[in-house]
């Protein structure tokens, strides 16, 4: 926090943080007559969703004082956003000003008292935010009188001609002064001290006089430099040549680094490829010439920082120091331990990725590139750059395509590879409440071209494509957590074809966006990763990950399995319904375009794919940091948005995205997304992913995977040692290998032969991997023949083997069924119906339960049990955890059913095992960031079990029930006040069971049909009230739902339920009620009022996912 003074004296302690749309109404209430002549009419929402960088100032109590809103272009239609350069030089002397170093005002207004001051503050913010922003200009068509707050901070620009408007200037030096950068002397020691010992950072600055002693030792191999503040020293660096080139090329990918070293082998390698392909991961070749030359070349050219430490307050200003790095040397190399927090000076170099080796250094290493101090332009490719742009290209695979494109952009300005939208040319597209008509042209889809520059040679280029699918993007993926849709017209939505910028211009990245945005009158880009058994061979993109930084992830949509025969022509378009390829969604918005990610470099190892494991990387992959910078407590903090009251239930969020550069899963089989349980069948699921799932996770991207079983654990040397000898170094470790079924064996033998050769026909299926091999070595080797088939076990997984050996045409006699013996009083079906029509549907199939595939004996896995219990980790028949799911090792955390909580706890009844497993996943996580953004809150809700799958008689099974400690001594007592609704008979293919507890509300859910089941829709009704579901338990008493498969207006709320609470977390009663169901239960009429206007602004926002439901002035 900051203290502010008003001009009556009135002192104040503010925040300047990021805008958010819950601010809109107090910006509202801020607008005077004097901001309207300067700026014009504004819409405060559609201000917040186009601005590049929107600030508010608040006070501790959250009070609006103050708001601004920046843009890349002038007020107005002055002139057009792409040519306002050459109109500023043309009318004002401004040469100085171009767009990597200008924004301007759009809007601004405050408290009348803190006017002057919140003006300061804010304009100090933002120049501190924005390290390249030299100017801020207020360009105006509106030649209104600027109030005084604005006249005191702003200067006139010097006209060249006599144009009318509003024409003033900010400069930086006023309000945030670079800092002066100049040779160390030993007399700064003493200033020095004071914030190093702030710091506490280098225990080794501890001794007397260290720093006066290097200080003073300096020569032609070790410089110091301090930056001055006021005339007083606020930061100081340490450089080095003296730097171990051949540790650095054995540790580190350096290949596209220009002016290291010159190697042919490496240079001319293709960069296209992962660094994995370039050379033997295990056994990197470097010859006597190569090193020499390394050294040799390095030491002219290259500089380490050994020592960096600044002053908080004047952190955003670490950039400064690098032009006085760079006054001989080519190349600066910062290195840092991966568990150091990232500080700004990193965001301006580029990370450069660790060799796949054994012996991976606990440290990562930055880069920053003489060429990248120069400046970067951005404009619309020309005829002429197609020869630069072929030589920018030529190493990489996709080039051709990526060329084609280029000239098509030059001949036509289409794709012609466009095609039309289904039924007509001219199709409506409904989005977010309202309508347009889009054209898409017969002869293709418009294409824009776009390349970055420096010193007139091409560094970068991208070519985007206008989006086609925006009614399928809204419908499947959470857009509006990140935009309105309704304040974006539908051309101004692109998606991204092709993209590659050289690595020296990496941090140029997100400047090549905002300008192409500006320059194509764009606001939304959009890119696909579609993963690798899928991908399409025609998107040249380079480095991803340069492009994924600029991005954020949009998490998918849970969908609504809509009953189309009932609906007919009031079902949605086909464009939503209709599935394409799935694929994972990034964007890029104008609003996005100046906050930069937060880089997590911990080294962080999962083993094991299970669910809870898949759950735990999806919310790393989309999770969103919020960090506070050194200035103020959350200056420019990206903070969660609010819905404000007159949007949809989806809010945006525009915290800091993070990314997380080193996440590895070591999986026995890798990561299977290319297979789904419903197609291979075998195993029941718990319906947390299938396949379609996993690919719209950004995991391919975002985590690197090791195939193989973990076979030890070094918690000394902190790695993981993976069958076939990969060593997989850790910061944090992180085990949910869960149970598999085992193999059995003799009583006698207490543990199994690792080298034991079981017999090809001997099959123990524990995931997809194996029940994809059962399944191909069933159709080549068993099922044309007569021999016997033996499931073994006493599980559901028994009953959906059944199931899939009878649907590959293996008559039922030839499989026997061998039951475990079960434990007293357990049946793997908690309701007896359904036991009866499985056991029914095995005798009729002649199914005899006399005489193998194994299901039996569930525990930890062996090879994971020897890592574990070498480690010296406790295990007590599970690997013991404590309640933030630590082992007794504070760097290796483990959930799932793999672990078992301290006995400490007296809770031997619960486990991990009794819960959801992505809710476990989840808060595994939430336990993990936590140690990199505190502010983070727990999930509230609780996620239900669930098993779902195919049984014998064709039966369609899935149940859903509220998570319960394992009882350990007698069968559980039903409550009193629990009541259960049952119709439909398992003998019909109906069966539907809902239990509600004392609450009325829905505790477990069974359902039996010989129709598949819409299990979306049905997993939204765990945890709803009775009401909510339309007086259910009132009408069934009434014996109204004869059958709730059947009920339309059951199955009608629970599409809006389904809608509602997939993609929203914590809504109010109000969303979801229908204002008919409580109209004569509301005591007020403002209630019923309330509730009403809640109800049809829900509907009207969603009118794309729910046209069967009657708008105002419909009926």
């Amino acid at each position: 926090m900051r203290t502010i003074t008003s001009s009556s004296g009135q002192e104040e302690a503010v925040n300047v943080r990021r805008t958010e749309s819950a601010d809109a109404q107090g910006i509202n209430g801020l607008i005077s007559p004097e901001a309207g002549a300067v700026f014009g009419r504004v819409n405060v929402i559609h201000l917040l969703e186009k601005a590049n960088l929107a600030v508010t100032l608040a006070n501790e109590r959250e009070e609006i004082l103050a708001h601004a809103s920046f843009f890349d272009h002038p007020v107005g239609d002055l002139v057009d956003q792409t040519c306002w350069e050459a109109f500023l030089q043309k009318h004002f002397s401004a040469e100085t000003c171009t767009p990597l170093n200008t924004l301007f005002l759009h809007f601004f207004v405050a408290e009348t008292d803190f006017a002057t001051a919140s003006a300061n503050e804010i304009l100090r913010a933002v120049f501190n935010a924005v390290t390249e922003l030299e100017y801020i200009l207020l360009l105006s068509p509106y030649a209104g009188v600027l109030e005084e707050a604005l006249e005191e901070v702003f200067d006139p620009l010097q006209r060249l001609t006599d144009l009318e408007c509003s024409a003033f200037i900010c400069h930086r030096q006023e309000h945030c002064p670079k800092l002066l950068i100049r040779p160390a002397r030993v007399e700064d020691h003493d200033d020095l001290r004071i914030f190093v010992d702030q710091t506490k950072v280098l225990s080794v600055m501890e001794q007397p006089y260290f720093l006066a002693e290097l200080i003073q030792e300096q020569n032609e191999e070790n410089h110091w430099a301090v930056c001055e503040s006021d005339g007083l020293p606020v930061g100081f660096i340490s450089v080095t040549s003296d730097v171990d080139f051949k540790q650095l090329h054995d540790s580190f990918d350096l290949s596209e680094l220009d002016g290291l070293y010159k190697l042919d082998q490496i240079t001319n390698a293709d960069p296209a490829a992962p660094p994995e392909s370039r050379e033997d991961p295990e056994n990197p070749q470097t010859n006597p010439q190569e090193e020499t030359q390394l050294t040799e070349a390095g030491k002219s050219s290259a500089v380490c920082i050994q020592f960096f430490v600044i002053d908080k307050n004047h952190e955003t200003r670490s950039v400064d120091f690098l032009p006085y790095i760079f006054t001989d040397v080519d190349l600066c190399i910062i290195t840092v331990p991966t568990l150091s927090p990232e500080f700004l000076l990193l965001q301006s170099c580029i990370r450069l990725p660790p060799r796949s080796t054994n012996a991976s250094p606990p440290r990562e290493i930055y880069v920053f590139q003489r060429s990248g101090l120069r400046s970067v332009e951005v404009r619309p490719a020309v005829a002429a750059d197609r020869p630069a742009v072929s030589e920018l290209v030529k190493t990489l695979s996709l080039r051709e395509s990526l060329l084609q494109d280029l000239d098509r952009f030059y001949e036509t300005r289409r794709d012609k590879d466009g095609e039309e939208m289904p039924g007509s040319r001219l199709v409506r597209i409904q989005l977010s409440g309202f309508s347009s008509l889009t054209d898409t042209p017969a002869d293709g889809v418009p294409l824009q071209a776009f390349v970055s520059t420096v010193q007139s040679e091409v560094v970068g280029i991208l070519i985007i494509r206008d989006e086609q699918d925006l009614q399928y993007l809204c419908a499947r993926y959470n857009m509006e957590s990140f935009i309105y849709f309704s304040h974006h017209r539908l051309e101004e939505h692109a998606h991204i074809l092709h993209f590659v910028l050289a690595p020296s211009f990496q941090r140029c990245c997100r400047h090549l966006f905002k300008e192409s945005l500006r320059l194509g009158h764009k606001s939304c880009l959009f890119h696909r990763l579609y993963p690798p058994h899928i991908s399409p061979q025609n998107s040249c993109v380079h480095h991803l990950d340069i492009l994924l930084d600029c991005a954020v992830p949009v998490c998918p949509r849970r969908q609504i399995v809509f009953p189309l025969e009932e609906l007919g022509i009031n079902a949605p378009s086909l464009q939503i319904r209709k599935e394409q390829a799935p694929f994972a969604l990034s964007l890029i918005s104008r609003k996005l375009t100046l906050e930069p990610k937060v880089t997590v470099n911990a080294r962080i190892v999962l083993v094991g794919a299970s669910d809870t494991g898949l759950s735990f990387l999806e919310v790393l992959c989309f999770c969103f940091i919020t960090v506070s910078r050194g200035q103020t407590d959350k200056e420019l903090q990206a903070d969660r948005l609010s819905a404000a009251d007159n949007r949809s239930s989806d809010s945006p969020d525009t915290r800091n995205a993070s990314m997380f550069n080193s996440l590895t899963l070591v999986s026995t089989h890798g990561l299977l997304s290319d297979f789904d349980h419903e197609d291979i069948g075998f195993l029941s699921t718990s319906h947390a992913y299938s396949s379609r799932d996993l690919s719209r996770v950004p995991l391919h991207s975002c985590v690197s995977v090791v195939s193989g079983k973990m076979v030890a654990i070094n918690r000394k040397s902190k790695h993981v040692l993976v069958s076939g000898g990969v060593t997989v170094p850790y910061d944090h470790l992180v085990l949910c290998t869960g149970l598999q079924y085992q193999a059995p064996r003799p009583a006698e033998v207490n543990q199994p032969d690792s080298n034991l050769q079981l017999p090809s026909n001997l099959f123990t299926l524990n995931d997809l991997h194996d029940c994809m091999a059962a399944r191909r070595w069933l159709s080549a080797n068993f099922v044309e023949l007569e021999d016997n088939a033996i499931v073994y076990g006493n599980s559901i997984d028994v009953f959906t083997t059944v199931e899939t050996l009878l649907s590959l045409g293996i008559l039922g006699n030839r499989i026997h069924v061998v039951f475990t013996p079960p434990e007293p009083g357990v049946s793997c079906f908690s309701d007896p119906e359904v036991e009866k029509a499985v056991a029914t549907a095995l005798k009729k199939a002649e199914v005899q339960c006399g005489v193998f595939i194994n299901l039996s004996n569930k525990a930890v896995d062996s090879e994971a049990f020897r890592s574990i219990n070498d480690s010296f980790l406790v295990f007590d028949s599970r690997l013991v955890i404590d309640a933030t799911f630590h082992t007794s090792d504070p760097s290796i955390s483990a959930a799932g059913p793999l672990t078992k909580f301290s006995r400490s706890y007296y809770s031997d009844e619960w486990s991990n095992a009794n819960f959801n497993s992505k809710e476990v996943g989840r808060d595994l996580a939430a336990m993990l960031l936590r140690l990199f953004d505190p502010t983070l809150e727990p999930a509230m809700e609780t996620p239900p079990e669930t098993e779902r799958g195919k049984l014998p008689g064709g039966f369609h099974f899935l149940q859903v029930t509220k998570p319960s400690a394992t009882q350990l001594t007698a069968p559980p007592v039903q409550k009193l006040q629990d009541s259960c609704l049952v119709t439909g008979r398992v003998e019909t293919g109906n069966y539907f069971s809902l239990h509600l507890d004392s609450y009325e509300q829905v505790e477990a859910l069974t359902c039996l049909s010989l129709k598949p089941l819409p299990l979306s829709n049905y997993l939204s009704l765990y945890g709803k009230q009775q009401q909510l579901l339309g007086q259910l338990s009132s009408r069934y008493r009434q014996g109204l739902i004869p059958d709730l498969h059947r009920f339309s207006d059951f199955e009608q709320e629970l599409q809006q339920i389904t809608s509602h609470t997939g993609d929203v977390s914590g809504q109010t009663v109000q969303g979801d009620v229908s204002p008919l169901l409580l109209q004569d239960r509301s005591p007020a009429a403002e209630v019923r009022a309330a509730v009403r206007s809640s109800a049809v602004r829900y509907l009207s926002f969603n009118r794309n996912l729910l046209p069967m439901f009657a708008g105002p002035g419909q009926l």
